[in-house]
């Protein structure tokens, strides 16, 4: 076998193994963060650390404890794959959350089902008295999510028809508005 060749397969060897090493790493470190134990209760005061996704933060109470909250009565488009049209607005979602919520105090709102399957808390975040999860459905930036229900998520379907009507975020855009509605539709017919 020629050098070149050689040095080629050795260079895939090395980058398939680093990549597996640090997407094992990734996923246990992220699993350690979401198997947190601590417990929020209504009204606890906590500040964002990383936003993991368009409807997904990790923060810390005032102890310092971590706690993963995936935001009640939302759905984020995801960011991934990026040539998907859809995945702008996953990223839109994320620095929105990431300008309201940059060095602000965040009240929590529990409800009855406190935790997802993947056992993240489940609940809504104020920044004084501005729902987080609200204002990115009113932009057009994240969807209604009707799986788990709550009081307030009427208000969230009325402001979802309304940024629908005046074309906000991703209400602006047929093919990723197109996917939006078969999304909810699947919501639909889902259970917690």
């Amino acid at each position: 076998m020629e050098s070149g060749t050689r040095f080629f397969w050795v260079l895939i060897a090395a980058l398939l193994g680093a990549s597996v090493f640090f997407g094992l790493n990734a996923e246990s470190r992220r699993r350690a963060v979401q198997a947190s134990e601590t417990t929020l209760a209504n009204g606890s005061i906590v500040f964002v650390d990383r936003i993991v996704d368009g409807d997904t933060l990790l923060v810390h109470d005032e102890a310092k404890n971590p706690v993963v909250v995936r935001l009640l009565g939302i759905k984020a488009l995801p960011v991934q794959p990026e040539r998907d049209p859809a995945s702008r607005f996953g990223r839109a979602a994320i620095d929105e959350l990431g300008r309201l919520t940059e060095n602000q105090p965040l009240r929590v709102l529990l409800h009855d089902t406190t935790r997802d399957r993947h056992g993240r808390t489940l609940a809504e975040l104020f920044v004084g008295q501005d729902d987080l999860g609200l204002e990115l459905v009113k932009r057009g930036l994240a969807l209604a999510y009707t799986v788990y229900p709550f009081p307030s998520l009427p208000l969230y379907i009325q402001e979802q028809e309304e940024a629908r009507a005046d074309r906000r975020g991703l209400w602006n855009d047929q093919q990723v508005a197109r996917k939006a509605d078969l999304l909810i539709a699947k919501w639909g017919r889902e259970e917690p």
